[in-house]
């Protein structure tokens, strides 16, 4: 008798010690960027092969935007063209748009949209392969939102409006 009621306990702890473990496990499964709210680990090659983009270059005081697609997205495409469409409306806003593809892709697409021509909008390829692991992206294009103090406002995944993109910032 008193063994089974030993047994009894250490079921009793094994249960326990097992749905404890499996409750912090379930914690650790969040996105690290709602694990860490700030702006990411950004290390992107420009488009000019040569320049390294990082989280320090991001102007200090200054809203971002981080766009992480691909140049044969759709999706992407249609993105890129209303945010060309109304960059005025996105002036005051860093947008940093990497993708993982490959290099040659992303060329075309920067050249394709003439992005040079905007001082707001850096754009290379994520080359470590961070960022989709980072915000655990299920979908393109992908966009996360940042205040002045470099702290997460929103995610988003998919095609977003300029107003609604506008309306983050607010």
């Amino acid at each position: 008798m008193l063994f089974l009621c030993q047994m009894k306990k250490l079921i009793a702890v094994f249960a326990f010690v097992f749905a404890t473990v499996f409750a912090f496990a379930q914690n650790t499964t969040a996105p690290a960027y709602k694990r860490f709210p700030t702006l990411p680990p950004l290390k992107i090659l420009l488009t000019d092969s040569t320049t390294w983009y990082t989280k320090a270059n991001i102007p200090a005081k200054k809203a971002a935007m981080v766009i992480v697609f691909d140049p044969e997205c759709d999706h992407c495409q249609h993105e890129t063209e209303d945010i060309v469409k109304n960059i005025d409306k996105l002036k005051d806003i860093t947008i940093v748009m990497a993708s993982p593809a490959e290099f040659s892709k992303i060329k075309s697409f920067y050249a394709k949209y003439n992005l040079k021509r905007f001082k707001n909008i850096v754009m290379g390829r994520d080359t470590g392969f961070v960022l989709p692991t980072f915000y655990k992206i299920s979908n393109l294009p992908f966009m996360a939102f940042y205040n002045k103090k470099g702290d997460l406002i929103d995610a988003f995944e998919g095609n977003l409006s300029i107003p609604k993109i506008l309306e983050k910032f607010k």
